[in-house]
């Protein structure tokens, strides 16, 4: 399965958005696609041996519409040029339209006025309110202003459906021909004893209202992908290369991997890559949200878009392009930007079948109305309102409006947020998970303690060191690397390692120096019949102050032991407290024995623990957790949180930890503090309390603006909405839920005390 995103043209409502999406899923080959109204793209996932990208293209246009694939190497280009041009020159017809619809509209609500107050205002100009005038003023309204309405309807009549300019096209018609006919035959309505009354003004500031409508809702969802252009506008447009000894300049799409880059004070790192010469501190907030700068110095990493602050260093270009992590970033934004949040379903049901619902209440209101009147001018109108009113574009922006803006705040705050599905689920959670190490702790262990049977005479110590410290150096483990890392401190010589085994969970054996040597936990020296009886009373003390200590075998033998030190995080206890008092259980993870395991728990303020759980267990705990019925949230960085991290509700992952558990997850941490947890639940939480905001002015709107426009208030009050405050209110209800949307740019995160 392949996946790719195209960019769309010509939809005009949330009902045009379930069109394309309906046209690109009958496609066979396409497992999956969802279209983002508010974005204007189509994320498809689809099997390149059955179909292709010019065949789903053709399915879009077969729709009505129009559709481009946007290549992985725009990425970080932004908006292509043809793009801006095509935004620039529809928001220039559109004002162009306004302003001469507007013109038009004036004139004629001017010479309306008599008609409309019953009185004879001799300030108006006869000729103004002339019908025969208000024709000539109407008709480039109604067919220039309002040609796209007409177009975008006929194309959706030939699919056998019905979107918002159907319904735009079907009341100013009506509006337009029924004054058409009173002004050419005013005769047949004298002779049924009714006055020939026009509503030209009616369709013609129907029409330039949800134009202008028009023009503030694009500029509003312009607003709504400022994160990412803001990401984009983050990159260097440049880099300095070291090439045969001198310094050159190039542009930064030149960058090659493996070119010698140099950096000055104040200037932006250009892609990513590792510090071979030099020290200095770096501003990593823009991609991180860590405020305080990270000193570097040689071997250490650094991050495209970030900014030397102190020092001048050269590094080596490991990533490039489409490759860099700003890059990523913007990609990930970009996918989760244009997802589906399972909220957005009742939504998409409701204008699947709203727009002929609709057609269908207006002529059971027309029906009625004559009906009971026998007024064919109140009947039209009580028409005419109903179809203007009830757009459900308002509907359609209700959701991904609310996600864009999330998620790409989100990303400002070093959260990166893989889809709409997972802000949704971060709002539900009632149970949080932490591994401990690396997640609780630093996950930079190292030995404080380091214990033989036989003490340190005849060097036994150095001899056990360089047995343990050669098998580890074949282990990837955290606490392996600490055991090296000890002997390369005492100076001690490492030799090869002869059918190396590491055992999951358990630990690691192997021939070192023609001695079978072991090393790992009390549990599996338990099930190798290695008595540790003399290293027991050692152990129990390391345990006690939260110290893992590993036991050392030599031909099944115990001869020592270690006591290894995980330092917790500063920020730790300071979250598990706010997350417990946002209602959340929280509960901790490990592979560690239960004595080590309580002793971190308990500094960091959690009252549950999951100790000696083996990698392969991780996930079944989860599922265990899952089965009291909550949603569960698992946090881990390792290899062995991968599959826990895939079994949880909503997986999160510390940004400093393994490609593979990034992966894995829905949610990333890229600065790797926990404190991102809290800032992750609180704007998944105020995204939520967003999108039903705009859904429930969505739907009250319709609900109360429907009946109203059919004329339910007339009986009682004598009132009857107008289709002109009717056009209004459609026009500005989906620039209102933009606007509510666009409230969560200004989302911080609040400590909570």
């Amino acid at each position: 399965m392949e996946n790719t995103t195209l960019k769309l043209r010509g939809m005009s409502c949330a009902a045009c958005a379930n069109s394309v999406e309906n046209a690109i899923n009958s496609v066979p080959g396409v497992s999956e696609c969802i279209v983002n109204f508010s974005a204007e793209q189509a994320t498809i996932k689809y099997n390149p041996k059955i179909t292709d990208i010019p065949t789903i293209q053709n399915a879009v246009e077969a729709a009505g519409y129009s559709a481009y694939p946007l290549q992985k190497q725009q990425l970080l280009a932004g908006e292509d040029d043809s793009e801006k041009i095509y935004r620039q020159r529809q928001l220039r017809q559109l004002i162009q339209k306004v302003t001469v619809g507007g013109i038009i509209s004036s004139l004629l609500l001017i010479g309306s006025l008599p008609m409309m107050t019953g009185l004879n205002l001799p300030f108006i100009p006869a000729w103004l309110h002339n019908p025969w005038t208000q024709l000539i003023l109407t008709t480039p309204v109604q067919f220039w202003c309002g040609y796209s309405f007409y177009i975008n309807a006929s194309k959706a009549f030939k699919r056998h459906s019905a979107t918002m300019d159907t319904l735009i096209a079907l009341g100013t018609s009506a509006a337009y021909f029924y004054s058409l006919f009173a002004t050419l035959f005013p005769g047949f309505f004298i002779s049924q004893g009714m006055m020939a009354d026009v509503y030209y003004e009616t369709a013609a500031i129907v029409i330039t209202l949800i134009l202008l409508g028009r023009i503030f809702e694009n500029r509003a969802k312009g607003k709504t992908s400022d994160a990412i252009r803001k990401l984009i506008g983050l990159q260097a447009k440049t880099a300095r290369l070291i090439r045969n000894g001198q310094e050159i300049d190039v542009p930064l799409e030149d960058v090659q991997i493996g070119d010698i880059i140099l950096v000055r004070p104040g200037e932006k790192i250009p892609v990513d890559g590792e510090i071979i010469e030099g020290t200095s501190t770096i501003d990593e907030a823009m991609i991180t949200g860590e405020s305080v700068p990270v000193k570097k110095q040689p071997g250490n990493e650094v991050i495209g878009a970030t900014i030397n602050q102190t020092g001048s260093f050269k590094f080596k270009a490991t990533r490039v392009g489409t490759d860099t992590v700003l890059a990523q970033i913007v990609q990930l934004v970009q996918q989760a930007q244009g997802s589906k949040a399972p909220i957005q379903r009742l939504a998409d049901q409701v204008t699947g079948w709203f727009v002929p619902a609709v057609i269908a209440i207006s002529l059971l209101t027309f029906i009625i109305w004559f009906d009971f009147t026998g007024n064919l001018s109140l009947s039209l109108i009580a028409t005419v309102g109903v179809l203007i009113i009830a757009c459900p574009c308002a509907l359609g922006l209700a959701t991904p409006t609310s996600v864009m803006v999330g998620t790409g705040k989100g990303a400002e705050n070093g959260i990166l947020i893989k889809g709409a599905e997972s802000l949704e689920l971060a709002y539900k959670i009632q149970t949080i998970v932490l591994d401990k190490t690396g997640t609780i702790t630093q996950g930079k262990p190292t030995v404080t303690d380091f214990i033989t049977v036989h003490g340190t005479a005849a060097g036994n110590e150095i001899k056990l060191l360089k047995l343990a410290a050669s098998l580890e150096r074949n282990s990837e483990h955290p606490l392996a690397e600490a055991v090296v890392k000890y002997a390369q401190n005492q100076e001690v010589d490492l030799t090869n390692v002869i059918d190396f085994a590491a055992i999951s969970g358990s630990g690691v054996q192997g021939l070192v120096d023609n001695h079978i040597v072991q090393i790992g936990t009390e549990k599996w020296m338990e099930e190798l019949n290695i008595d540790i009886s003399e290293m027991q009373e050692q152990k129990q003390r390391l345990e006690y102050f939260g110290k893992t200590a590993i036991l050392i075998a030599v031909d099944g033998t115990i001869q020592g032991l270690m006591g290894i030190a995980d330092a917790i995080k500063p920020t730790s206890s300071q979250t598990v407290k706010a997350l417990q008092k946002m209602g959340l259980e929280v509960v901790m993870l490990t592979g560690d024995n239960q004595r080590t395991a309580n002793t971190i728990a308990r500094e960091v303020g959690i009252d549950r623990v999951f100790a000696e759980v083996r990698p392969d267990q991780k996930a079944s705990t989860i599922q265990r957790l899952q089965k009291e019925r909550k949603i569960v949230a698992m946090v881990g960085d390792g290899i062995n949180d991968a599959p826990a991290l895939a079994q949880a509700d909503v997986g999160i992952a510390i940004g400093t930890g393994t490609d593979i558990a990034i992966a894995a997850s829905d949610i990333t941490l890229i600065s790797g503090d926990l404190q991102g947890i809290i800032t992750a639940i609180q704007l998944s939480r105020a995204t939520i309390r967003n999108i039903q905001q705009n859904l429930f002015f969505a739907f009250i709107y319709n609900v109360a603006g429907i009946p109203i426009a059919a004329g339910i208030l007339f009986p009682f009050f004598g009132w009857l909405l107008n289709p002109i405050i009717a056009g209004a209110a459609m026009a500005f209800s989906s620039v209102s839920v933009v606007t509510n949307a666009l409230r969560l740019r200004k989302f911080q995160a609040k400590a909570i005390i």
